[in-house]
C-alpha cells in the first residue's frame, strides 16, 4: 500500500518509494530557491529489501509516494535450508520467507521475530 506525501513533509529514518522500490531516507538536503524557481530537496536512500543507495533531486512542492510499512511479529514454524516458515502472530497465517544473510544460524522453532511487510515483499528484521 502507498500513500502520497509532499517533499517538504519527509523525514529522515522515514521511508519514501524511489523506482518502485521502499526506500528508508538517509539525508534530505534542500536549496535556496533561485530568482525564479523553487527550493529543492535532494533526498538519498537506501532500498530497504536489496540494499542499494539511490538518490532524487525534487522541488519541495513535488508529491512522491511513501510506502505503509506493516511491522509485524511471527513465530518461527520451521526451519528448511535457507528458508523459514512463519506464522504471524495476529492472523495465523502461515508463510514461508527466505532467511537474510544476517540472521543465518540464529533462528530456532518456536522463537518469535519480527518482520515487516509492504508492497508484496517482506523482511526480518529482528530475532
Amino acid at each position: 500500500m502507498k500513500q502520497v506525501s509532499e517533499v517538504r513533509q519527509l523525514k529522515v529514518n522515514r521511508y519514501i518509494i524511489i523506482d518502485d522500490e521502499p526506500c528508508k531516507i538517509v539525508s534530505i538536503t534542500t536549496s535556496k530557491p533561485g530568482k525564479h524557481g523553487e527550493a529543492k530537496a535532494r533526498i538519498e536512500a537506501i532500498g530497504i529489501f536489496d540494499e542499494q543507495k539511490r538518490s532524487v533531486v525534487h522541488p519541495v512542492r513535488h508529491k512522491v509516494q511513501v510506502p505503509i510499512i506493516d511491522k509485524r511479529t511471527a513465530q518461527v514454524v520451521a526451519l528448511m535450508g535457507d528458508q523459514v516458515q512463519l506464522m504471524d502472530m495476529d492472523t495465523y497465517e502461515t508463510f514461508e520467507m527466505n532467511i537474510p544473510e544476517d540472521f543465518k544460524g540464529q533462528l530456532n522453532a518456536g522463537e518469535e521475530i519480527q518482520y515487516l511487510s509492504t508492497l508484496g515483499k517482506m523482511k526480518i528484521t529482528r530475532v
